[in-house]
């Protein structure tokens, strides 16, 4: 296969269905996302065998147990993918959305449209529902979008994306408008965030390292982030009961996310109460200390931390904790090792509270709230095609409105301007 030309022939194909797609009415576009429903519903069969392919596949190249979990398509996983399809569908369209809209002294109307970004290139690894949840949320947006999956599910998208082009084709709608590249050679995704004219906007979804090296050589915009090193701060005035919920859940709900908390932060005054109960409940669930100096004379049980600690995102059941002399610390720690993804502080002040939301730079900063709400159905958006670190264009999880931009439109009565 020319890797070049089958890129370049797939990347034609998306302009021209991206135009037809923009220009679809709600109707047709949600008919369309119930249509691959009902597809991938009669497909079970099928998927399931596909999947069988990647799962023994992965076997006899030695793949690790998460990487296999994650790959499985389990009858629930295929009852989540329909269920996240009738949910976008029954999402409000943004395309054609008209705001701010303003009468200028010369008596023209001056307003704002939400309009789709074109062709969205999407990379993602393993788990091949996201072949499915990428497709709605780009489809509802009015957007065709290029899918490159990791070469250990490609049986599996390449299932996925038959009974896509099945739904969009019993729409009218161009079976282009959602491609899956159908070759693991590496070479395809290194040509698919280098097709400015092709591709509008990629989204990497996977590891630091995959995520590192299209930011790198991407001549595409790029919407990502690249570490979840997320923080708790429990604040002087804290209540413990609501300190303890919170720390516990925000580290243990789970852990290989990328909104989890890495680091706990603690104020001095608040160290020696709530330091010791968290230990307890975090020694029940198996997840290991790693403190300050400061902490560890509260804690001896715990291990030392190092500088490498306060960097990193374990995505396993470790933690860093670091007690600091109050809000003004909590706030320069975090802005000194946050990726910038989410942050929370507990406290009963609501103006440390407030300083704490204007002063922290992440694209999510809470109040008393687990940081395992950063995700997109939690904020109300239906569903996310990924989180976003950036300070352009979309910032926090990206749903729908994240997948559009707005231009100006004016409405006039004949004005001409002298």
């Amino acid at each position: 296969m020319d890797i070049d030309q089958y890129m370049a022939e797939l990347g034609v194909a998306a302009r021209a269905a991206s135009r037809v797609v923009a220009a679809a009415p709600t109707a047709v576009r949600n008919n369309a996302l119930l249509a691959v429903h009902d597809a991938l519903d009669g497909a079970r069969d099928q998927l399931a065998q596909a999947n069988d392919r990647d799962l023994e596949r992965g076997r006899t190249n030695g793949l690790d147990a998460p990487l296999m979990d994650r790959l499985e398509l389990t009858p629930a996983r295929v009852d989540a993918m329909l269920e996240g399809l009738r949910q976008v569908a029954a999402l409000p369209d943004p395309v054609g959305s008209i705001s701010e809209m303003n009468t200028m002294p010369s008596g023209i109307q001056v307003g704002r449209m939400r309009v789709p970004l074109g062709v969205i290139g999407i990379i993602y690894e393993s788990r091949p529902n996201v072949t499915v949840e990428a497709a709605s949320l780009c489809l509802k947006s009015g957007n065709a979008t290029i899918l490159r999956g990791g070469s250990e599910a490609l049986a599996s998208n390449c299932a996925i994306a038959e009974c896509l082009s099945a739904g969009l084709l019993a729409e009218g709608l161009p079976a282009a408008a959602v491609q899956v590249v159908e070759t693991a050679d590496r070479t395809a995704v290194g040509r698919l965030i280098t097709m400015p004219e092709y591709v509008d906007v990629i989204v990497p979804r996977g590891g630091k390292s995959l995520i590192e090296r299209i930011s790198n050589e991407a001549k595409v915009p790029v919407i990502k982030h690249l570490d979840g090193v997320c923080h708790v701060y429990i604040d002087d005035g804290a209540d413990d009961d609501m300190a303890e919920a919170i720390a516990f859940n925000a580290k243990t709900q789970r852990y290989g996310t990328c909104n989890t908390m890495e680091t706990l932060l603690v104020a001095e005054s608040k160290a020696a109460d709530i330091l010791p109960r968290l230990a307890a409940a975090y020694a029940a669930a198996g997840v290991e200390l790693r403190g300050c100096r400061r902490a560890l004379q509260i804690l001896p049980q715990a291990n030392a931390a190092t500088e490498q600690d306060w960097h990193e995102e374990y995505l396993a059941p470790i933690l860093a904790v670091r007690v600091v002399a109050g809000l003004d610390e909590a706030i320069d720690h975090i802005n000194t090792y946050s990726s910038l993804h989410t942050d929370s502080i507990v406290t009963r002040d609501h103006g440390r509270a407030m300083r704490f939301l204007r002063e922290v730079d992440s694209s999510s900063v809470m109040v008393n709230a687990s940081t395992g709400f950063a995700d997109g159905f939690e904020y109300g958006l239906g569903a996310e095609i990924g989180i976003s670190t950036d300070k352009l264009h979309a910032r926090g999880p990206v749903g729908l409105e994240g997948l559009t931009s707005q231009k100006y439109v004016v409405f006039g009565e004949g004005q001409v301007r002298t």
